[in-house]
């Protein structure tokens, strides 16, 4: 899986998830890599297709394990930061893009596990990690569905 997030010194553009998988959480953009292609072509491709911009500068800056409680599968996502784009955002299908100021970044409204790492990510620094979930992690209404994680600032990302 990708990830891509599109940000300046003060702003970070977020997706509002229309449907699936996280609706209604804000989110960087992304999705499914394709048979054969490469991860960061592939961060590009979502990245158009949601959002309708094209990255100019994509920087691999993260890999995040992530496994949830009582489930055998791993989800392996692979995060992308740029801050040079063509196009301007527009509303696809899938994701409604909004910029934010990067102090007033909703995580409330957003997956928890994103507190953890995007403040590395917008401070360009490299990272990898894991977190475990709770079964329930799609409901709003727990507290805290992390069991535990681990992040570490890393060298290179491979």
């Amino acid at each position: 899986m990708t990830l891509c997030f599109i940000h300046t010194h003060q702003h970070l553009l977020l997706g509002m998830k229309k449907k699936g998988f996280g609706a209604g959480r804000w989110n960087g953009f992304g999705g499914k890599v394709h048979a054969g292609e490469p991860i960061k072509a592939a961060a590009s491709r979502e990245l158009e297709e949601e959002c309708g911009i094209h990255a100019l500068d994509l920087q691999k800056r993260g890999v995040i394990q992530f496994t949830f409680e009582g489930e055998p599968d791993m989800l392996e996502v692979h995060i992308f930061s740029g801050s040079r784009f063509n196009g301007e955002p527009r509303e696809s299908d899938e994701m409604k893009p909004q910029w934010f100021l990067t102090e007033e970044i909703p995580f409330e409204h957003m997956w928890p596990d994103d507190r953890h790492w995007l403040p590395l990510l917008i401070a360009g620094k490299n990272f990898a990690g894991k977190f475990h979930f709770r079964r329930e992690v799609a409901t709003e209404t727990m507290s805290d569905p992390i069991i535990h994680y681990h992040i570490e600032e890393t060298e290179r990302v491979t």
